[in-house]
């Protein structure tokens, strides 16, 4: 039996939430922005009325606001958008128990087994949710329905707002391979790029290429591409309770102002690595491999990677391997915005740990690392997050530096 998957896409959905607040500017250019004292000044979502001006999400509010002068700007409340996604959400479930959400405003769901309690019609069953979205919580959803969760995506792409899109299983190339290669998910700009290089323009052309060569030119990614472009995509749609193993732990931060010395970006590290290994710790998991991610004051970005010796979840190990990491990518006095820094290749075993014990670091050094760390991350869950950290020395924004002289 041919799978009927859903993909729910909430129209513009920090722009419309905010709206249900302010009716007034239904028809007005509105955008939702990060606060630009605080250097987070970028349009994070848009209605419709801004799109017909061109407006896009991630462009900086000094771009927007020239493109359309009169756009007036919003401050978010995430804490809306998470009522509302729950809200949203449960109402998908009233529909089949395999509901998987993809970020905050979109979902996909699996009716394979229960459509035929709803009418048997896919279509009419997204038109049904489309509509009960619409009264229960005054927003708008687009519907892509198709046999599986990489096109029913594009459906809900293909027509906005609010709408249903049904890309079948038969003749399905007709309506997919014209579009663009970017519509296909994952598929973002540097791989766009790359593809263009090779004349790659549709995911037709994609679908036609040999499998082999996007394997030179893209890795295992370009086998999934390949894959989804000729409408082979089988991954399962995910019950809520039902988490994908993760794959990284990351945190990134825009500073108040660019960081120039190595005493500012210095302290920056420490203090995500710091975040980065608490993070790891709580979910009993540990690193092999570590990036570190650096955008500069032109919004240019760099990163880089490295494999560590061993699995760890020690501040000191994930610090000492961004240091080196941004020593490599970075040189003084070029203006840092932004810093990520990212745990990869993550396992929940602990047997690599003691065999860098045996060759490197003293056990019991380690153990008492162990020790202070664990009890750092029992302060911080009783107490808060900024009840402790390493060293006593603030840098200019007010954070602590992190200075472990163990």
């Amino acid at each position: 039996m041919e799978r009927v998957i859903l993909h729910c896409d909430l129209n513009c959905f920090f722009a419309s939430v905010e709206l249900l607040e302010h009716p007034e500017l239904r028809q007005v250019p509105t955008a939702v922005c990060g606060d630009p004292a605080s250097r987070h000044g970028i349009i994070l979502a848009k209605n419709e009325a801004a799109k017909r001006y061109g407006v896009v999400t991630a462009e900086t509010i000094w771009q927007a606001r020239k493109k359309c002068p009169g756009l007036v700007l919003l401050p978010p409340h995430r804490e809306r958008y998470t009522y509302y996604s729950r809200k949203v959400n449960e109402i998908y479930g009233h529909y089949t128990d395999l509901v998987e959400p993809f970020g905050i405003d979109e979902s996909w769901l699996d009716i394979t087994g229960s459509m035929n309690l709803f009418g048997g019609d896919p279509k009419a069953i997204a038109d049904r949710i489309r509509r009960q979205v619409r009264e229960d919580t005054g927003l708008t959803v687009s519907v892509g329905v198709s046999f599986n969760k990489v096109f029913a995506k594009l459906g809900s792409d293909y027509r906005k707002p609010d709408a249903t899109t049904v890309i079948p299983p038969e003749g399905w190339q007709d309506i997919v391979w014209p579009l663009p290669v970017d519509a296909l998910l994952f598929v973002g700009r540097s791989v766009k790029r790359v593809l263009a290089g090779y004349g790659v323009q549709t995911i037709g052309d994609l679908a036609r290429c040999k499998p082999e060569m996007l394997e030179t030119l893209l890795g295992k990614n370009g086998l999934q591409l390949y894959e989804y472009a000729n409408g082979l995509d089988c991954s399962p749609v995910r019950p809520q309770h039902q988490h994908e193993p993760v794959k990284s732990v990351g945190n990134g931060t825009t500073f108040t102002h660019d960081l120039t010395s190595w005493d500012a970006v210095r302290t920056g590290l420490s203090l995500l690595s710091d975040s980065v290994a608490m993070r790891l710790r709580q979910q009993g998991l540990f690193c092999s491999g570590l990036s570190v991610a650096i955008k500069n004051n032109q919004f240019k970005t760099v990163s880089r990677q490295m494999q560590l010796p061993a699995p760890t979840h020690l501040i000191r190990d994930i610090y000492q391997a961004a240091l080196t990491l941004t020593g490599h990518l970075w040189k003084p006095p070029s203006p840092i915005r932004m810093i990520t820094v990212t745990a990869l290749y993550l396992t929940d075993s602990t047997a690599s740990w003691q065999q860098m014990d045996l060759l490197g670091t003293p056990p019991e050094k380690n153990e008492k690392r162990e020790k202070l760390e664990s009890a750092m991350s029992a302060i911080r869950g009783k107490y808060g997050k900024s009840a402790i950290a390493f060293g006593k020395a603030a840098n200019a924004d007010g954070h602590q530096k992190l200075e472990d002289d163990s």
